[in-house]
């Protein structure tokens, strides 16, 4: 799965220029397929699941980087994204159990978007490559 989660993210960076376009890319295209699974009455499992799977890759694949040295963001920032990835991962397996909705995942990945966007010259543009 993580090499899922690793092609995903160099299909995208082949379309884009920077890294804060590559990861509101990531974001968008994950963001959608979860959107997509809500908004069936009865998705197929392996569809469901493997929407919330995507997305639990995306942000351990974040967290590792945030964890790293050559990562020079803010270190309070830093531990804040670090800190709503362990909250996305336990969100994820309430939601894989059937105790919480799909939308709180999508909420987060929105408000991380928005973050993005004004780091971005043109997100999108992004969309549209």
């Amino acid at each position: 799965m993580q090499q899922l989660a690793y092609k995903a993210y160099g299909e995208v960076t082949s379309r884009t220029a920077n890294t804060g376009q590559i990861e509101y890319a990531l974001f968008q295209d994950i963001t959608q397929a979860l959107k997509n699974v809500d908004e069936v009455e009865m998705p197929a499992p392996a569809v469901w699941a493997d929407a919330i799977d995507r997305n639990m890759k995306l942000w351990q694949i974040l967290s590792t980087d945030l964890m790293s040295d050559a990562n020079e963001l803010d270190p309070a920032l830093k531990r804040n994204l670090i800190a709503l990835s362990e909250s996305v991962r336990q969100i994820s397996y309430q939601v894989l159990a059937r105790k919480a909705e799909i939308t709180e995942l999508v909420e987060i990945n929105e408000i991380i978007m928005q973050g993005l966007e004004g780091q971005t010259s043109s997100p999108a543009n992004v969309a549209a490559e």
